[in-house]
């Protein structure tokens, strides 16, 4: 993969995907790795009704 998806809910599963098999050990790294600012993310989340949970590692 060498983007993330623009749809919300195959975003959401890719990201957990990737933090669930340790691709990557936090949102942090894999907005690092595809260059993509970690406010406006999780602010995209947001707006579509996830949220991201530091202490499990995943959007819900």
């Amino acid at each position: 993969m060498d983007h993330l998806p623009h749809d919300i809910p195959m975003l959401v599963s890719a990201i957990n995907f990737l933090l669930r098999d340790e691709e990557y050990e936090n949102l942090d790294e894999i907005c690092y790795a595809f260059n993509v600012d970690r406010k406006q993310l999780i602010d995209r989340m947001a707006r579509s009704g996830y949220y991201y949970d530091e202490k499990n590692k995943k959007f819900w």
